[in-house]
């Protein structure tokens, strides 16, 4: 990095120099991601009241636009409540827990060639187990509270995120042979081509294109998200979980839970939508920087996920594992086999 250097002509040795230059690129790179997530969540709120022909926010500043920073200071300033039996130490790593898992995650995400915190070769296995740990977080949360609805939330959460966990794993599986790398940018790399119409290259149109709804759909359920929102079903379960939380703790297990939906978004663009790859191979489209296409696949990907809560009714428990179990995974089971064909035997001699 271009702060390293500089740093160490200070008479910083070049461990801290090191240190101190990473630890300023996350820093930018959550504030960044926050306010992203900020933007992303008021756009959530205005798709669900579109759909219901409502105006959704629109009075804390232009368009509504700064309603989520309002309702940030709200949670800060709230008085963090903590119920008499709680275990109090459990009660308040829940969420921070949560929420450090879901930004851990993002150290592996590519923006753009080259524009990664961590490059590392086993980044998808990084991810996914990100991604499968932060099921503690809510089982500490239902545990440590005390109270029969949040344990019975936590419960129903553990079984819904391991069954479709499952599922993730073996599409990605297929991506990997495709790609032939645990690396996110070389998955990218992979999808790239010298033709016009760069989309058709990419993995949505090819053999893996089923694993595409699979992993969509998996991912609704991985992050709890309507109609897969079983964990926190206000009719059965109050709020969930996190049910006895307020203030701080409550909004940390909101941004978790949006960090994970985003990061989902973005995994989705990476392995089926080329990531940072312009859709069309031309000079004015290419010199558009990557980071634009991705981001602008990431709000794509997002609609998609808002236009699901907003239009399809919640399933129930015993359709949600029926799904997961009886259908993803047996379908994804034999895709893995049958691109491991492909790879093999067709793709060599395409």
């Amino acid at each position: 990095m271009a702060l390293v250097p500089f740093l160490y002509d200070l008479g910083i040795p070049y461990n801290a120099a090191w240190f101190i230059s990473n630890a300023v690129l996350i820093l930018i790179f959550d504030v960044v991601l926050l306010v992203l997530i900020a933007y992303l969540l008021l756009f959530d709120r205005k798709v669900w009241a579109a759909v219901q022909m409502r105006r959704g926010p629109n009075v804390v500043g232009p368009f509504g636009l700064l309603q989520t920073f309002a309702d940030l200071f709200k949670f800060l300033f709230k008085e963090v409540i903590i119920p008499a039996g709680a275990n109090k130490v459990l009660f308040l790593i829940a969420p921070f827990l949560t929420v450090l898992l879901a930004f851990a995650g993002w150290a592996v995400v590519p923006m753009d060639d080259g524009m990664v915190i961590a490059d590392i070769n086993v980044g998808i296995l990084y991810l996914f187990a990100m991604s499968s740990l932060g099921v503690y977080g809510i089982i500490i949360a239902g545990w440590a509270s005390n109270s029969k609805y949040p344990f019975l939330s936590a419960l129903r959460a553990a079984a819904q995120m391991v069954s479709y966990e499952v599922s993730i794993g073996f599409v990605i599986i297929t991506v990997l042979l495709f790609a032939g790398s645990l690396n996110l940018s070389d998955i990218v790399r992979a999808q790239a081509t010298t033709g016009t119409l760069a989309l058709f290259s990419w993995n949505w149109f090819s053999i893996l294109f089923p694993m595409l709804p699979i992993f969509f759909v998996s991912a609704l359920a991985e992050t709890n998200r309507p109609p897969f929102d079983l964990v926190e079903a206000e009719s059965e379960l109050v709020a969930g979980f996190f049910v006895e939380y307020s203030s701080t703790p409550f909004l940390l297990f909101f941004l978790g839970e949006y960090l994970s939906i985003v990061l989902m978004c973005a995994m989705t663009s990476i392995l089926f939508f080329g990531g940072w790859l312009a859709p069309i191979n031309v000079w004015w489209l290419n010199w558009v920087p990557g980071i634009i296409w991705f981001l602008i696949k990431i709000v794509i990907v997002f609609f998609m996920f808002a236009m699901v809560k907003a239009m399809v009714p919640r399933y129930r428990y015993d359709q949600l594992m029926r799904l997961g179990w009886k259908v993803f995974l047996p379908t994804s089971l034999a895709w893995v086999v049958l691109t491991a064909g492909w790879v093999l035997f067709v793709r060599p001699h395409l």
